[in-house]
């Protein structure tokens, strides 16, 4: 075998030994996903994300909640996934910028939803804080990661009611030191991993209002709340 072959055939097999497995699926990967599984997931796009871009507060929203998408959240959160926020911030931050929301507006300022501090330290991370990265990475905007900050530990959202989420969620955030000390020039853009009722994010909108800062809207990767007239892009 000629030197130039055995070269190639060296860094085949060291490609082979270094490519690390899909978390959802197990199938190689050449990044944080396999093909097959970035597929699955970019058919959970919607075909109008700005559905709910609307009202007081209004939220931008890539995908819908279910299936391989809701899979690969609770894989990003529970089982120890961060990489897979750096895609699917990316298609947020794609998707974005194509929309009326995005075009209309040059200067932002990126705030994640926070997590108590108990939780941050079981977890490790934040995840709507990686997914702002990696929006921020696309969309060119600045992030702000200690714009809010959770000063209460709440329970679980999962099952509650509107009203029960609302008060579960009562003097949960406070402005964040940063914002304390110099307050943005730019109007904030919250980004959370799920919307579902809003309580959430009015919250901490709210929280923000009160210090005379500007909330712009919300985005987020992924809602269960569906309009009627929507679909799915892979559909």
């Amino acid at each position: 075998m000629m030197a130039k072959e055995l070269q190639k055939f060296k860094n085949a097999l060291l490609s082979l030994f270094l490519k690390s497995n899909c978390p959802l699926c197990d199938r190689p990967a050449d990044g944080e996903l396999c093909e097959y599984c970035q597929r699955q997931l970019k058919r959970c796009q919607l075909a109008q994300p700005s559905y709910l871009w609307q009202g007081q507060l209004p939220v931008f929203v890539w995908g819908n909640y279910g299936g391989v998408l809701k899979r690969a959240l609770a894989a990003l959160k529970y089982e120890n996934q961060p990489q897979l926020a750096r895609p699917l911030g990316h298609w947020l931050g794609e998707a974005w910028l194509k929309s009326p929301g995005g075009k209309h507006t040059k200067k932002l300022t990126i705030v994640p939803i926070p997590l108590h501090s108990s939780k941050l330290k079981k977890r490790g991370f934040n995840q709507a804080e990686l997914i702002a990265q990696s929006f921020c990475e696309f969309t060119g905007y600045r992030q702000q990661p200690h714009g809010l900050e959770r000063v209460r530990a709440t329970e679980a959202q999962f099952g509650l009611s509107g009203k029960e989420r609302s008060q579960n969620l009562s003097e949960a955030f406070t402005v964040g030191k940063n914002f304390r000390q110099r307050p943005p020039t730019s109007p904030v853009l919250l980004v959370d991993d799920i919307y579902t009722t809003g309580a959430t994010v009015n919250s901490a909108a709210q929280i923000l209002h009160q210090q005379g800062i500007s909330v712009y809207g919300v985005v987020a990767i992924a809602s269960s709340k569906r309009d009627k007239g929507d679909g799915e892009m892979g559909r």
